[in-house]
């Protein structure tokens, strides 16, 4: 059953929505403010998150960021703003689709679908790093090992890519949002939290690779 968050300060909006997903198999909570969707959002971790822009509490934009802090979870905006302005910046912080208030419903499911439909996993990989199977597929890793969501999009983002270098600035935009891409000490803090739970000798690691001064490298 996917998962939505819907997140709207207006009650005749949440109630429609929520009816409706809810007849169609979806599984909803809402939020009325952008606080409680971010708590509702890290305890929930839906599939989806249906987001409008004019928040009580902060802005949609601000919202969105702190998703992109820790999730690749697609985002339909839905809001009232119709400007090219406010699209794109929503688009920028990390959206991924934008529709316009008053809206259909039958166009707003079908905008669902097709977001769903991109971040369908296809072909997620079995990889071993040191003693450990890795099993992207199931988010399940040999011996217990425990990853944070964040330890595990980075995982995912180097495994997805094997052999390839992937650069500090791409690793940032994808994994912590477009607004940590100089945040660099975060990479360093999070690859050496990974060798220390994946690798055999985490100071020499034969897997999770550094290019210096470039980026990072899985090597199966």
């Amino acid at each position: 059953m996917t998962r939505v968050l819907v997140v709207d300060d207006e009650p005749q909006i949440i109630r429609a929505l929520r009816i409706n997903l809810k007849a169609r198999g979806y599984e909803v909570e809402i939020a009325g403010d952008g606080a409680a969707a971010l708590h509702v959002a890290a305890h929930f971790h839906p599939d989806l998150v249906v987001l409008d822009l004019g928040l009580p509490d902060m802005e949609g934009t601000e919202v969105i960021a702190g998703l992109r802090g820790w999730t690749t979870v697609p985002i339909i905006v839905l809001s009232g703003r119709a400007g090219s302005t406010d699209k794109v910046a929503a688009l920028d912080a990390g959206a991924d689709d934008y529709v316009t208030k008053p809206f259909g419903l039958d166009e707003l499911l079908a905008r669902m679908r097709a977001v769903t439909r991109r971040i369908q996993p296809s072909g997620l990989p079995s990889v071993e790093i040191g003693a450990h199977t890795v099993d992207l597929a199931t988010r399940a890793i040999s011996g217990d090992v425990r990853l944070t969501p964040t330890e595990w999009q980075l995982l995912e983002h180097l495994v997805r890519h094997p052999g390839k270098l992937i650069t500090q600035r791409e690793l940032l935009h994808d994994v912590w949002g477009p607004q940590y891409q100089t945040e660099t000490n975060y990479l360093r803090q999070y690859m050496a939290r990974l060798r220390r739970k994946l690798e055999h000798d985490p100071a020499r690691p034969r897997h999770l690779l550094t290019e210096p001064g470039m980026g990072y490298r899985f090597q199966p």
